[in-house]
Parts: C-alpha cells; sequence; structure tokens
C-alpha cells in the first residue's frame, strides 16, 4: 500500500494551494475531494483581494491577510508558470464609494482604522473618483482609494492552481469522501479512510471548507458551518470597469472586456444551495447605485456557494494536538484571498515544525489555533459536568 507524505482533504483554493506549495518541497501528495475540486466556495467567489476588514470580527485576520496579499504576484507568477493558465489578476486597486449622508464622518473613520492597520487607504476627491471610474455614480458623497488592492478571476485562479498541483506530481482523487481519520498505537494520525478505503500517510491536512465538521473527530478543531452567497455577473458594451467598487451595501469585481461581478449576500440557511429573487434583487441595487449604467447591461450569469464560517468568524489553521494532523478550514469570504499565506503556513508546519518567523509578519498565531475550539469545548463540557 503506498503512503503518501501528506494527504489534503478538500481540493478547493486552499487544498489546491497547500498541495501545490508542498509538491514544491518535492513531498508526495494526494488530494482527496468529495466532488469535482473547485467547485464550490472556490467556484463561487468573486476574486476580490482585500484586507480590509469589513466587520469587528475580521480586524485579528488583518495582518495575515495583508501578508497575503503581498506574496500574491510571486504566487500567481508560480501557478501561472506552471500551469501554462491565466489566474486573470488585476493589481489595479478599489474605490470605496459612500453615499450616506453621513459618509464624511464614515470615510475619516475608515481611514483612520485602516492607517492604525497598516492599510494604505487614501481620500479621493469626488470629481478624481470619476476620473479614474467614469462610471461611478456621480452623486457619491465621499470616496476612499486603496491602490494596493487587487482582483483575480477566481475560477481561472483555482483550475490554474489544480493544474499546476498535477503537473507538480500531486494526485487528485474527485468524488471521494473522507470520512475518518486513521491512527496509530500511539495516537498520531497516519491516514485516512474515504469512501471505504484507508489511505496512510504521515500527515493529513483537513481543508474541506464548509464540510470539514462532517469528517469524524474534526468538528472539535474546525467547527465549520455553511453561509450562502450570491452573485451575479453582467455583460455591457457600454461599461468596463478597471478597479474593484465598493460600497456598504455591494460591491463590484471586473473582468475584463465588459464583463464584471457583484455580490454578494451572506445567508445561514443550511446547505440551500439556490439563487433567490430577494438576493438578486439586493445584488442588482446596490451595482446600479454604485454604477447606475449597469442597469441596461445583461445579467448573463447568477449563482451562489457555501462559504466556510466558523463561530468567531476566523479560520482554523495550524497544527492540533494530534500528531500528524493539520487543519486549514474555516476561511469565510476570504479563502481566494489567503491562498498563498495559508499555503506557505501549512508547509511550514509540516517541513519545519513550527510556524512562521518572519518580521513582516506580526501575528498571534493562537488566535488562529484549532485548539481554541477544542479549548472552548472542553471548557463548555465541564461547566455542564459541574
Amino acid at each position: 500500500m503506498k503512503t503518501y507524505d501528506v494527504i489534503i482533504a478538500g481540493g478547493g483554493i486552499i487544498g489546491g494551494a497547500i498541495a501545490f506549495e508542498l509538491a514544491r518541497q518535492k513531498l508526495c501528495v494526494l488530494v482527496i475531494d468529495r466532488q469535482s475540486p473547485g467547485r464550490e466556495a472556490s467556484w463561487a467567489a468573486a476574486g476580490m483581494l482585500s484586507p480590509a476588514p469589513d466587520s469587528a470580527d475580521a480586524i485579528p485576520l488583518v495582518p495575515l491577510a495583508r501578508t497575503s496579499l503581498k506574496i500574491y504576484p510571486e504566487f500567481v507568477a508560480a501557478v501561472e508558470g506552471i500551469s501554462g493558465m491565466s489566474a486573470g489578476f488585476r493589481p489595479h486597486g478599489a474605490i470605496e464609494a459612500l453615499f450616506d449622508v453621513d459618509a464624511g464622518n464614515k470615510l475619516s473613520a475608515m481611514i483612520a482604522l485602516h492607517s492604525a492597520l497598516g492599510l494604505d487607504t487614501q481620500l479621493l476627491h469626488i470629481e478624481d473618483a470619476a476620473v479614474l471610474e467614469p462610471h461611478l455614480n456621480r452623486e457619491i458623497r465621499a470616496a476612499a482609494i486603496l491602490p494596493r488592492e487587487a482582483a483575480v478571476d477566481n475560477r481561472a485562479l483555482t483550475a490554474a492552481v489544480l493544474r499546476a498541483a498535477e503537473l507538480s506530481s500531486v494526485a487528485v482523487r474527485a468524488n471521494s469522501s473522507v470520512e475518518k481519520l486513521q491512527y496509530d498505537e500511539t495516537g498520531r494520525c497516519v491516514g485516512v479512510i474515504a469512501s471505504g478505503e484507508q489511505i496512510s500517510a504521515k500527515h493529513v491536512v483537513i481543508a474541506a471548507g464548509f464540510a470539514s465538521h462532517t469528517i469524524d473527530g474534526i468538528a472539535k478543531y474546525a467547527p465549520t458551518c455553511p453561509i450562502r452567497g450570491q452573485m451575479v455577473a453582467f455583460q455591457s458594451e457600454q461599461v468596463d470597469l478597471h478597479r474593484v467598487l465598493r460600497s456598504e451595501r455591494g460591491y463590484i469585481v471586473p473582468r475584463g472586456k465588459g464583463r464584471c461581478v457583484a455580490g454578494s449576500t451572506i445567508e445561514n440557511v443550511g446547505l440551500e444551495k439556490r439563487v433567490t429573487p430577494h438576493g438578486v434583487s439586493k445584488i442588482l441595487n446596490a451595482a446600479v447605485e454604485m454604477v447606475p449604467a449597469l442597469a441596461n447591461a445583461a445579467i448573463v450569469e447568477s449563482w451562489c456557494g457555501l462559504r466556510p464560517d466558523t463561530p468567531d468568524h476566523l479560520p482554523s489553521l495550524g497544527p492540533t494536538n494530534v500528531e500528524g494532523l493539520l487543519i486549514a478550514a474555516g476561511h469565510f469570504r476570504n479563502g481566494i484571498l489567503l491562498a498563498p499565506i495559508t499555503a506557505k503556513l501549512i508547509e511550514e508546519w509540516i517541513m519545519k515544525q513550527r510556524a512562521p518567523v518572519d518580521r513582516d509578519i506580526d501575528v498571534n498565531w493562537d488566535v488562529f489555533s484549532p485548539l481554541r475550539f477544542a479549548t472552548a469545548a472542553a471548557r463548555a463540557g465541564s461547566v455542564r459536568r459541574a
């Protein structure tokens, strides 16, 4: 029976990026996906690469997200170089548009927060915004530019990552579900049971998105749950945006040649995957508010996906208290953005048995440790027993 260096449960952008990074270190890697790889949250995303927090819960994520954005060009170049496929990387920045009456105060608060977090966010005069993006609504009350932000075609990137991984000798098994882990007599994780078959490995990485918690024994490290997000794609002969546009009510991500995608909803509806009139209406209203000319664009696609959320909305990253078992799940709305840094983190933990030591990454790794959930569950159990 063949023994792999690493088995990765999950073949989305996170699992694929980890597999690619490990294969570059000459490890023997197997990716197992319960469906066709790359067809869940990675396929349904918008591809916006923004480390700016969209809520207070996301603030602890900023240093990690900022570092991932910094290494994105290198990541894309490596993937494109080996796969021969374009990832649709667009490092053109983003514009934040504010429409509310108190837009000035909100803009000042946002710039102050971003500055404290080390994010480059600058006041953008309305007339200058109109020059940069001529189709932006002239009735905005305030605007900011985030020049270091970027976007990527998430579907193209995911396909390129998986192709690069396979060309780097990563084995892939589609339509096979990891059900359980295997342990030796010392309690070390030594493989998985997938679709009834025992497969051995020195290390196992759980990167199965929202389904991570369904693998036996993983919920205490990655209590993931699905959060639906709906999306809409436009095609226009008049509108060809250059930068990502955002407001408090939505966002638009350009794809080039008159195509753009807009989103999104955040819906806790379990495993229900369907596009709804209410969700699409919300997206359309936000998009047309930012770019009125999109009212005449063709709607060429609508879809939804299930994001992998956690109770604190932060990913579960790193080793567990089971030797040989690592987690890379729960990236919520940031899987595309965090793919490069997640891959490097898991590679460091496997190859060097420690978190990365980098003066440029000021991160409290305990914030993302899978053990934070296991500890919380153990405490809750102690309270109940008492």
